[in-house]
C-alpha cells in the first residue's frame, strides 16, 4: 500500500467512531470469508455486498450479528437471509447499470439496497404494510432515491412499471406467478424460490420461445403470502 493511502486510511480510522470501523471491518471480511471464497466473482455484487451497511437494515437487538454467516430472525415468522444467499440470487439476475429490477418481498429493504447499488430502478412489492413503510423510510433515510417501495400482493407483480429486465422473488411461492412471467421482458431473468417446507432456487430466462429452468442449490426461505395460496 502506498504511504499517501495509508495515511489517508489510518487519518480516516481516527475520525470514524469505533462502532463505524468494526462494522467496516465485518463487511469486509463478510465479503472476503463468505462471499468471494464460496466462488461469487461478479465485481459489482460484491461492491454492493461491501457498501451497504447490512446492520442498518435489522433491530438494534441482533445489530451485533449483523454480519455473520447466517440469517437472522427480524420477527415472527420472519428474516433477513444469510449474506451468502443474498449475493448469490443477486449474482444469478446477472444485472446491468440500465436494468429495471422488480423485487417480491422488502422484508427489511436490504437486498432492494443490494439490488439498486447494481441496477438504474428497483421496484420493491412488500405484502405486510407495516414492513413496507418501514422499509420504504429506511431506504430514504439511508440514500437509496432509486428503490421505490410499494405495500400489496406481490403475485400481481407491478404492472405499470414492467416489462422488468430481471424479477427476484425473495419469498417462496409453491409455483411460479404467471403475472411476474407476464411482466418480464424477453431475455430477462428471473430467480424464485419454489417449493414448499423445503425449495429450490431456480433461474428463469424468458425466451422468445418460451422459458429456460435452471436449478441451483436448495434453500429454505419465508412462503409467499397472498393470492398465489388460493391454488390460482
Amino acid at each position: 500500500m502506498k504511504p499517501l493511502v495509508r495515511a489517508l486510511l489510518l487519518a480516516l480510522l481516527v475520525v470514524l467512531p469505533a462502532s463505524a470501523q468494526d462494522y467496516g471491518l465485518q463487511r469486509r471480511a463478510m465479503v472476503d470469508e463468505q462471499i468471494r471464497q464460496r466462488g461469487i466473482r461478479e465485481r459489482e455484487v460484491l461492491k454492493a455486498m461491501e457498501q451497504v451497511p447490512r446492520h442498518l437494515f435489522v433491530p438494534e437487538s441482533v445489530r451485533s450479528k449483523a454480519y455473520e454467516d447466517a440469517a437472522l430472525a427480524i420477527g415472527p415468522g420472519r428474516a433477513i437471509y444469510q449474506p451468502y444467499v443474498v449475493a448469490l440470487m443477486t449474482s444469478l439476475l446477472d444485472l446491468d447499470r440500465g436494468d429495471k429490477v422488480l423485487e417480491v418481498g422488502t422484508g427489511t429493504g436490504y437486498h432492494a439496497a443490494i439490488l439498486s447499488r447494481i441496477a438504474r430502478e428497483v421496484y420493491s412489492i412488500e405484502i405486510d404494510s407495516t414492513a413496507a413503510a418501514q422499509a420504504s423510510r429506511r431506504l430514504a433515510g439511508l440514500g437509496y432515491p432509486n428503490v421505490f417501495v410499494r405495500h400489496g400482493d406481490g403475485y400481481q407483480g407491478w404492472v405499470e412499471k414492467g416489462p422488468f429486465d430481471a424479477i427476484l422473488l425473495s419469498v417462496a411461492p409453491p409455483r411460479v406467478p404467471k403475472p411476474l412471467i407476464d411482466q418480464l421482458r424477453v431475455g430477462g431473468k428471473m430467480v424464485v424460490p419454489v417449493g414448499g417446507f423445503f425449495q429450490d432456487l431456480l433461474v428463469i430466462t424468458k425466451t422468445a420461445d418460451g422459458l429456460e429452468k435452471r436449478t441451483v442449490i436448495p434453500v429454505r426461505v419465508a412462503p409467499m403470502a397472498g393470492k398465489v395460496r388460493d391454488g390460482e
